[in-house]
């Protein structure tokens, strides 16, 4: 089912260009997404696996131009983008090709014995047509995971990648034109006035991943609707290293998630807790753990990513800059306005009322708390809004499930930072501000689809007992369903 290398995807297809911003393009490309849905073309597994395949068989012969975007928009070097980027697309397309047949099979349920003769099955069927609206710092993954699911689910899909990285923004036109019918899937390009037509419109489901403050903006819309979303946001995800941890070991990972995108990932450790009998020994092994990966000046560093643009450089370094007079630059600090990179940089000292610690960071730059007792850290935590995910540093078992069970987070790590949103078999999302609903895997198959309950009942036999006039039979009606 999949073309060779540098052969000409063959089936042809009508022209599928980027949407203008216009209310009757909008709404006309809409129509004809509800129309396609409507005419039963993507309710096959066929039809779907065979849209899976043929976007895996672009994404390999495009590995290149993909790359080259990412390195362009954000500074990603080949390896980060691929192993953060493409390559959670390639497992995502895998898992969905792999299980979607069993998670679309009708479900055999137990019937109350009160509903004989009856048999009840649960019948997964797609929502219809669907909104995706993708973010930035994750430009290709966070557009076409949601895509994958909602494709493996039976949807026809409306998506909307970000304004702000355009190379990316580019590579996902030309791969939704080249691989998908019109009606199927269909580009809309990002701008604020498409943000506007778009919310106008009505969907069956809109999956947003960016701000909470956005997010609020997207409900309101959807509320005109009725219509279900799924917010995959962020908010200031804490990494506790407690005075058992491997304290050398947590180090490194901290730098490696942390490094990531250079921190402009929605579920980065955002602000440290360190148990104060070992912060001096953090900061010290986080400054060298850093200069092992990137060297000591990460701004000339060419695998060091750089922020996005002027306007979210401009802002981590004036919360790097503005800090009580008791924080100081443990390490790092500079920035290179010329190419958008700032070094890793570690605050200390920081205190609650700092700017750092009144929004999500979004770039390379560490505050650290310390703490004495364990309780003065949960404290601390349940200041803020639940997190999208919570950092565990600690030898301790009981430290680690006290944590697990008294910090809620829309995911966790014990000993390591971001990996369990890379796992494509469990659910990744939020909760409380950080997000709601979830997808990858199994989870997001099932949400972009409707779990129908149905019933069936025989004609043969038709048992009285529910039929009025009722009389005394209250009694047996309480045995029967007790």
């Amino acid at each position: 089912m999949i073309a060779a290398k540098g052969e000409v995807m063959e089936e042809a297809k009508q022209a599928n260009t980027p949407v203008q911003a216009t209310a009757e393009a909008v709404a006309q490309a809409a129509r004809a997404l509800r129309a396609h849905y409507a005419s039963g073309a993507t309710r096959s597994l066929e039809v779907r696996a065979t849209a899976l395949v043929r976007l895996r068989t672009w994404l390999h012969l495009h590995e290149e131009e993909i790359l080259e975007a990412l390195a362009a928009d954000l500074g990603k070097s080949p390896f980060e983008g691929f192993a953060t980027e493409l390559g959670m697309v390639y497992d995502e397309i895998t898992v969905q090709l792999k299980g979607m047949k069993k998670w679309s099979k009708p479900r055999r349920v137990p019937t109350p014995l009160v509903h004989f003769p009856s048999t009840s099955r649960i019948l997964t069927e797609p929502l219809g047509t669907v909104l995706v609206l993708s973010p930035w710092n994750y430009p290709f993954q966070l557009a076409l995971i949601p895509l994958v699911d909602a494709i493996a689910a039976g949807n026809t899909v409306a998506v909307k990648p970000s304004r702000t990285s355009t190379h990316t923004a580019a590579v996902l036109a030309a791969c939704i034109g080249e691989v998908f019918d019109p009606g199927h899937v269909r580009l809309f390009p990002g701008s604020t006035a498409m943000n506007d037509l778009l919310l106008a419109e009505r969907w069956d489901l809109i999956f947003f991943t960016g701000s909470p403050k956005v997010a609020h903006t997207i409900l309101r819309a959807a509320a005109e609707h009725l219509t279900p979303c799924v917010l995959e946001l962020g908010g200031k995800s804490p990494c506790i290293v407690d005075g058992s941890a491997n304290v050398r070991r947590a180090a490194q990972r901290i730098a490696w998630g942390k490094g990531i995108n250079s921190g402009q990932t929605c579920v980065a450790p955002d602000y440290f807790l360190v148990q104060e009998d070992v912060a001096d020994e953090f900061v010290t092994r986080l400054r060298d753990a850093f200069a092992a990966f990137y060297g000591e000046n990460a701004l000339v560093n060419v695998e060091w990513p750089h922020m996005i643009n002027r306007h979210h450089f401009a802002r981590v370094m004036g919360l790097i800059l503005h800090r009580n007079d008791n924080a100081r630059i443990a390490f790092g600090g500079e920035g290179d306005p010329d190419t958008l990179k700032i070094q890793p940089t570690c605050l200390v000292g920081v205190n609650l009322d700092d700017p750092v610690m009144k929004e999500e960071i979004f770039g390379p730059v560490c505050p650290v708390i310390t703490y004495k007792t364990l309780d003065d850290a949960l404290a601390i935590i349940r200041t803020f809004e639940k997190p999208l995910a919570c950092y565990i540093f600690a030898e301790d078992a009981a430290v680690q499930e006290r944590i697990l069970e008294e910090v809620p987070s829309g995911g966790a790590c014990v000993n390591d930072v971001i990996i369990h949103l890379a796992n494509p078999r469990m659910p990744f999302g939020g909760v409380g501000n950080s997000g709601m609903g979830a997808y990858h895997g199994e989870t997001g198959f099932f949400t972009f689809s409707h779990r129908k309950s149905t019933c069936k009942k025989g004609t043969w036999l038709e048992i009285p007992f529910r039929n009025p006039p009722f009389g005394n039979r209250i009694a047996l009606l309480r045995k029967i369903m007790k």
